[in-house]
């Protein structure tokens, strides 16, 4: 086995204790809420995560994009929902007529037009599919208001999809202090969703949310199934906005620090391997496990410049751990991760869903 110190930098290493007790304790609360858990898995796009997800007790993924469902789908899954409004064009519904013959598939949508086409592309394929109605729950991205829901609903019945529920994605939740009444604007909106379908005489068995910041504040009584990804791994706004905590926190970026210019720590782990993404309320474009009052205060595309510490500078040539801020978009700059066990490599995991968009 290699040591950790041995590896080139950067790299994107995983914590598998860290990542598992994530895994397990996500699982634990669904099933202690009696909610049906279906992690979203563009955060890891890794199948081996997946198969410890499932391991754990999640009824199926969610996806993003056709494509992840594709390599989801190769690597065994069996049980799709791509979260996503697609507006289906020639190549994916060929794509999806595919998936259908290999999994059960769910995909989004919003619209009655986006139903009409999803239909219509399908054709004589359109009852093998289920459709779930997004629900704008305050995040303001897609979704329709949910008292426009049976609409969206009633017309894809019509068009001869079958309609099993809600959705929606609470992204308002990424807001210091807002979990807990972003989880009620959650369930007020879900719950009024699928009021709109019952009196269409639609059934919505599932009514399906949630986020990472949320879920914690998120409890069985509207919500059927809870969907947050980010929770495999932590990251540095989630450990800023308190939902978790630097000793969970799974995956890293090893670095070497390469210059102390301008007296300030300069790292070799630049946007190119961390990504770019800054909250308005962030501190920094990402933090160091082992030194939490640092933050990177400038990002490049492989420089990472570091202030803050409370004492001297770490040496020329030493290694730290970077929190990445937004994990998803790290996960998604490189083939395979790097898996450590007390120090030690103990594996190497491929990202098979990286940069699968369409």
């Amino acid at each position: 086995m290699t040591d950790l110190h041995d590896l080139p930098t950067p790299t994107l290493v995983v914590d598998i204790d860290l990542l598992q007790r994530n895994v397990a304790d996500m699982a634990s609360y669904a099933a202690t809420e009696d909610l049906a858990l279906r992690p979203h898995a563009k955060t890891h796009k890794t199948p081996r995560i997946a198969d410890l997800q499932r391991a754990a007790g999640a009824v199926g993924l969610t996806v993003a994009t056709v494509s992840e469902a594709e390599v989801f789908a190769d690597a065994g899954h069996t049980d799709l929902f791509v979260a996503y409004p697609l507006w289906l064009d020639h190549d994916r519904t060929c794509r999806i007529r595919e998936l259908l013959g290999r999994t059960a598939l769910t995909l989004g949508v919003d619209s009655a037009e986006g139903s009409r086409r999803l239909a219509a592309q399908l054709g004589d394929d359109r009852g093998r599919l289920r459709v779930r109605v997004e629900v704008d729950s305050g995040h303001h991205r897609s979704g329709v208001a949910p008292e426009e829901a049976g609409d969206v609903a009633e017309a894809a019945e019509h068009a001869g999809l079958v309609v099993d529920g809600v959705f929606t994605f609470p992204g308002h939740s990424y807001s210091p202090g807002a979990q807990a009444d972003v989880a009620g604007q959650e369930s007020d909106a879900l719950g009024r969703a699928a009021a709109a379908l019952r009196r269409r005489g639609i059934d919505a068995p599932v009514v399906s949310g949630g986020s990472t910041p949320s879920a914690q504040a998120t409890s069985a009584g509207v919500l059927t199934e809870l969907r947050p990804g980010v929770y495999v791994f932590g990251d540095a706004q989630q450990w800023e906005l308190g939902t978790t905590t630097p000793d969970r926190i799974a995956l890293s970026c090893w670095a070497t620090v390469v210059s102390h210019a301008g007296g300030r720590a300069v790292l070799d782990s630049g946007s190119k391997v961390i990504g770019a993404d800054r909250s308005a309320w962030a501190t920094g474009h990402g933090r160091l496990l082992d030194h939490p009052d640092a933050r990177i205060v400038q990002l490049s595309e492989h420089h990472a410049v570091v202030d803050g510490f409370t004492g001297p500078l770490p040496p020329l040539g030493s290694h730290l751990r970077v929190v990445p801020n937004h994990v998803c978009n790290a996960v998604n700059l490189v083939d395979r991760l790097v898996v450590v066990q007390d120090g030690r490599v103990v594996d190497t995991w491929e990202v098979a869903a990286r940069g699968a968009n369409t």
